[in-house]
């Protein structure tokens, strides 16, 4: 009876800790995260009107996206992790994760080619905030152009199912 009672006990508990674990994560599915970018220096001389494509991805209005979390990007970054163009190659470096937050830096190459560094704050109510502050160069024409910039972004939890929103490739980590 006694050794019933004990089973039942630690099993109640690893059920409890399970459960308690699990809410102070990260949960995996779609979210839908609305990001402003502010420039520091940009690259675009003073009166020189950004091309389209340009304004677009770095212009100062919010932007919203949906984007699929996946248990892998959780357990290896703890959150979201920018999205990059094809004409460079960024890396996470140096991530501290918490039971409620992650840190940690992003290194490109390429166009774009610099350091920032990366932070996001979550919740259990399903909402985060998230910063990433950049400084480096960015290709323009034959001669690099130094540019610093921050984007800032808030993020909702929509639910466990990405529908026909697919993950991004998850980027590669510096040992």
């Amino acid at each position: 009876m006694q050794v019933r009672k004990m089973a039942l006990a630690v099993g109640a508990g690893l059920l409890l800790f399970t459960t308690l674990a699990g809410a102070q994560g990260r949960k995996p599915g779609l979210w839908e995260i609305t990001t402003t970018m502010t420039w520091q220096q940009s690259p675009f001389p003073p009166g020189m009107q950004m091309p389209p494509q340009a304004a677009a991805a770095f212009g100062g209005a919010p932007r919203t996206i949906q984007y699929c979390l996946t248990q892998e990007m959780i357990d290896k970054f703890g959150a979201p992790m920018p999205q990059q163009s094809p004409r460079q190659s960024c890396q996470v470096a140096n991530v501290q994760k918490t039971a409620n937050s992650m840190s940690a830096d992003w290194i490109c190459t390429g166009a774009m080619s610099g350091k920032g560094s990366m932070e996001s704050h979550w919740s259990d109510n399903g909402t985060a905030t998230g910063k990433l502050h950049f400084v480096g160069t960015m290709q323009m024409g034959a001669n690099p152009t130094p540019i610093e910039w921050t984007s800032q972004s808030t993020s909702v939890y929509k639910g466990p199912d990405c529908g026909s929103v697919q993950p991004p490739p998850m980027p590669a980590q510096q040992q």
